[in-house]
C-alpha cells in the first residue's frame, strides 16, 4: 500500500464505486476510475497505477457480469468465445503499451466516439429492439466470426494497450454486429470485459505492476457499484442505457480532448 492519506484514501474508493455503477451500465468506467488513481497517486509510476486498475476493474466487471447473466437473456457461450479472443488480445496489447505513445491514440479515438455518438442519436431506435425480437435480423455466422475476431481480439488488444472506453466500445460493436439489445449487449460486454480485463491483468501481475492491498480494497466498493449499476440496467432497460451511453461517449471524448490540449 502506498503512502497516501486517509482523504485520498476515501475519494479513491468512492471514486471506485461510481466507476463500478458506469461501467455495468454501459462501459467506460475507466473514464473515472483511472484518473482517480493517476491524481491520487501521483509519485506511483503509471504502470503501477495502470495494473491496480485492472486489479479493481476486474472484480466488478465479474460482479456485474454474474448479475446480468442471472436476469438477462445472454448467449453465454457467444460471450465466452469473444472473451477468450479478447483476453488473448488484451495480453498481447498490455505487452506492446510500454511502447505506444497514448498521444498518437486520443485523436483517433475521439474521431472514432464522436461517430458513435452521430449515429446513436440519428438512429434512435438502435439497440432498443426487445430481446427475442422476431423481426431482428437472424445472427449468421458471419456475423458470430466477425464478433470473435474484430470484437473480441481488436478491442480486446485496444484494452491492454489504452483502455479508457473499452467497455462502452464492446456495448456498441455488440449490438452493431449481433444485432443485440443494449441491455443485452451490455450484459454481454462485461463478460468479454471480464476476459479482456484478465488478459492484461495477468500481463500486469507478471510484471509486478499491481498494487494489490489497495486494488483489494478499492474492488470491494468497485464490486458494489457494479452490482447496483447492472440491476439499474436491467429494471430500467434499453432507453435509459442508450441515455447514460450517450453522457459517457461525449464525457469520454471531453476527457481525452482535454488531455490532448493539455498534453
Amino acid at each position: 500500500m502506498p503512502d497516501i492519506t486517509l482523504t485520498t484514501l476515501v475519494l479513491l474508493c468512492l471514486a471506485a464505486a461510481a466507476a463500478g455503477w458506469i461501467d455495468a451500465v454501459v462501459g467506460g468506467g475507466g473514464l473515472l476510475l483511472l484518473p482517480a488513481l493517476l491524481l491520487g497517486l501521483p509519485n506511483v509510476p503509471a504502470a503501477h497505477v495502470l495494473g491496480t486498475n485492472k486489479a479493481v476493474a476486474i472484480v466488478g466487471t465479474s460482479g456485474a457480469a454474474i448479475t446480468y447473466v442471472r436476469r438477462a437473456p445472454v448467449q453465454v457461450g457467444l460471450a465466452v468465445r469473444v472473451g477468450l479472443m479478447a483476453l488473448t488480445g488484451s495480453m498481447a496489447g498490455a505487452f506492446f503499451a510500454a511502447g505506444i505513445s497514448s498521444e498518437v491514440l486520443r485523436p483517433v479515438i475521439m474521431v472514432a466516439l464522436l461517430g458513435v455518438a452521430a449515429f446513436v442519436l440519428l438512429r434512435p431506435s438502435f439497440g432498443t429492439a426487445a430481446a427475442g425480437d422476431t423481426d431482428a435480423r437472424p445472427v449468421t455466422r458471419a456475423r458470430i466470426v466477425t464478433a470473435i475476431v474484430l470484437v473480441g481480439g481488436g478491442i480486446g488488444f485496444y484494452d491492454g494497450l489504452f483502455g479508457p472506453g473499452t467497455g462502452t466500445f464492446l456495448v456498441l460493436a455488440l449490438t452493431a454486429v449481433l444485432h443485440l439489445d443494449l441491455v443485452t449487449a451490455s450484459a454481454t460486454a462485461k463478460i468479454v470485459n471480464v476476459c479482456t480485463n484478465a488478459g492484461a491483468l495477468a500481463m500486469f501481475a507478471y510484471q509486478g505492476t499491481v498494487l494489490w492491498r489497495l486494488a483489494a480494497l478499492m474492488a470491494l466498493f468497485n464490486l458494489a457499484g457494479a452490482m447496483a449499476g447492472a440491476r439499474m440496467a436491467l429494471s430500467r432497460g434499453s432507453g435509459f442505457v442508450r441515455a447514460v451511453l450517450l453522457t459517457v461517449v461525449f464525457s469520454l471524448v471531453a476527457k481525452l480532448g482535454y488531455d490532448q490540449w493539455t498534453a
